[in-house]
Parts: C-alpha cells; structure tokens; sequence
C-alpha cells in the first residue's frame, strides 16, 4: 500500500519526513518538484508534479490519499479515493460536502479522515481525554452547569508590533475575520457576525499563566455532540475559539475597519493586496521561532460551587528542527495515517479520534512536540 501525500507546503513537512523515515511506500505530490526534492529529496525520490488524473492512474486499492493542499481540493480527492477504494486524510474541517461522502466511504469499507492537524485535531484528542476524565469522576452528575473552552492560536515567540506574524498566506487569516461564529455564553446561544464583536480575556495556566485576547471561530454547537455534550445537559458555556497576544485588537483596529468594508470581487482583490503587504511586513524571518498556544478547559459546577475543573495547557515553540505550527499540523497527519493502515480506524468520514486508548497514545507523541504539555487540575 502506497501513502500519496499531496501538497509539501510549510506545514507539511515534519509529519511527511516521519513517516519516510518510518519505512512506509510513500509518493509525495506537490505542484513545484523543486520545492519537494528541497524539503524531502534527501530521504527519497518518489516525487512527481501534482495532477489529479495521474495520481487517479497511479491510485491503488487500499492506498491512503493525503491532502495537504488548499480546501478546495479535498472533496475531489476524496471522490478519486471512492473510485479507487482507497482511504483519505486531511487536517481540514469536515465540509458539508466531505460530509456527503460518509455512506459511500462506509458501504466501502474506507476511512476518510479529517480535522487530524493542530486546531482541528489535538483539540479534539484534548477535549475527548478530559470529557473521558470527567464522565469517570465521582464529581460527575448530569445537572451540573458545564463550561468548556478551547483556545488555539499561533503567535510570535518574539511579540512585534502587529502582534501577529503569518506562518502562510494572510489571506485565510483575513477571510477568518469576515466570518460569523456560533457559541453558547450564560447557557444562551451567542451568535456574532466578526470576530471583533465578541473579543475578551483568558488566562493560560501555563509555566507562569499569561493572559490573552480571545473570540469565538466558526460554529462550535456540533462539536458539543462530538465530544459528548448531551442535549439536556446544563451546558453554560461551549465555545471553540482563536487566541492572539494582548493588544492584538488594537493593533488591528484599522485592519477591523477596512474589512468591514469589503465585499465582492473588488473585496477580493483588495484582501489579496492587503495579504501580500501583511507578507511583507509580517511575517518570519528565516529562524526566528514561532509559538503555538494551545489550552482546554473544562469546568463542572453544582450549586455554584466548583466541583471539577481541568485545562490542558500546551505551549510550543519553534526550533533548529523547524516551526512549531508545522510539526503540530502534520504529525498527527502521519499519527492518522498509520492508524489507518493499521485497521484503528472505522470506516466513514470521522475526526480525530475519542477512542481513550488511540487519544492516550497520540497525546504520548504530542508530548513530545511541545515544550510544554500538561493537565492542570484547579482543585488539586
């Protein structure tokens, strides 16, 4: 069985090397080979310039298709591995469309994973462990009032002015910020049309816990299902969110402003120049380190008293063996990859796993990936 793995961009590379150096029959894709052989071309030469009806030709049954290309690419991928009866995996969010794609994966017998990167994906492993721990506790009794929190963001290491430096285009970024979010606060439905609308605080309880700005990002309510919220629970708070360095927000007021504006093809063409300045201004230089901040909270209250509250707090930094953000993206990449081929996975489109054993295992390695990593429990 063949691992194609599509797309070698920055993100791409710690996972992809890993599982080369593991052993496995790997091809890699990627529109430049330049760029491949550059990043890879020391462990091998299976290298070939990115085209969907070759790989369609090269694709085998039981073959495992990675995309790490852009979202658009992945349902069509995703299609080309049902009429090859070979499997999937991505670290983007589950679309609709990829959705759509379930019944037909399973009536296949095939795994099409996703949201198997940073955020998604170790939030989701974090999320699943304490969900585990809490159901488990004595503390545990179905009325208690539930807030759940997790917060992601990659930061400088180095803070600068801008408070923010791209690890890749700005355009994702920017194109965020346009987007509306779904959360519960006060145990009401906390629906907000720009990021900016809903910004606060929050206190990482890392080595020395540091403060920082925060808002909602995308839909959290169906990961409430996910990871095992019940529909009559007293869920109080339930939000997935972005985190940035303080004084971020007004850093980017002006940013803020000027989006608001924008829409169209002219908006477009606006964000895109706006990106290629932020490029310039903002983003790394060659070694300096970046930093992922990563923490899970989730607290359990009877009768206004706390009566559970555990966060996982990850901190990572870049280093001589490359970014953070990119071994944090592309390792539980491979860490899926090699559950699919090891049968640890059930057929379907799915997420990062909850199975308590995979979660533990995979928690082992990203262990080793961050410079920080622990549980904090707040009554002990």
């Amino acid at each position: 069985m063949t691992i194609h793995w599509c797309g070698t961009g920055l993100s791409a590379i710690p996972g992809l090397r890993r599982l080369i150096e593991a052993g496995y029959d790997i091809h890699v894709w990627n529109r430049s080979t330049d760029k491949a052989t550059a990043a890879v071309g020391d462990l091998m030469d299976k290298i070939s310039a990115f085209d969907k009806d070759a790989l369609a030709a090269t694709l085998a049954k039981g073959d495992v298709v990675v995309s790490m290309l852009p979202g658009d690419w992945h349902v069509p991928l995703a299609t080309l591995c049902l009429d090859a009866s070979a499997h999937f995996v991505s670290s983007s969010y589950i679309a609709p469309e990829m959705r759509a794609l379930d019944d037909a994966a399973r009536e296949k017998g095939l795994c099409f994973v996703n949201e198997v990167g940073l955020d998604p994906g170790i939030d989701h492993l974090m999320a699943h462990a304490l969900m585990t721990d809490y159901k488990a506790s004595a503390e545990f009794d179905a009325s208690n009032a539930l807030h759940f929190l997790s917060y992601c963001g990659g930061v400088p290491k180095i803070p600068n002015p801008f408070r923010y430096k791209f690890s890749w285009s700005p355009v994702g970024v920017l194109k965020a910020l346009r987007s509306p979010s779904k959360s519960i606060r006060d145990g009401a439905p906390f629906d907000v049309a720009r990021p900016w609308d809903a910004i606060s605080s929050f206190t990482a309880p890392l080595q020395s816990p540091e403060p920082f700005e925060v808002y909602p990002n995308r839909d959290s309510l169906p990961f409430m299902a996910e990871y095992g919220f019940e529909p009559g629970w007293n869920t109080q708070t339930f939000v997935r969110g972005t985190l940035r360095l303080n004084g971020w927000a007004e850093a980017w007021k002006d940013v803020f402003a000027e989006i608001e504006t924008l829409s169209g093809p002219e908006g477009d063409a606006r964000l895109a120049e706006m990106s290629d300045g932020f490029w310039a201004e903002n983003s790394y230089d060659e070694g300096e380190p970046d930093r992922v901040v990563l923490c899970v909270d989730l607290k359990a209250e009877r009768d206004g008293a706390t009566v559970y509250h555990k966060t996982y707090a990850m901190d990572a930094w870049g280093d001589d063996n490359g970014t953070a953000m990119a071994r944090l993206v592309s390792t539980p990449v491979s860490l899926a990859i090699e559950a699919v081929l090891a049968g640890k996975l059930s057929a379907g489109v799915q997420a990062a796993p909850s199975d308590p054993a995979l979660v533990s295992d995979w928690m082992g390695t990203v262990d080793q990936l961050a410079q920080h990593l622990q549980i904090v429990d707040h009554l002990a």
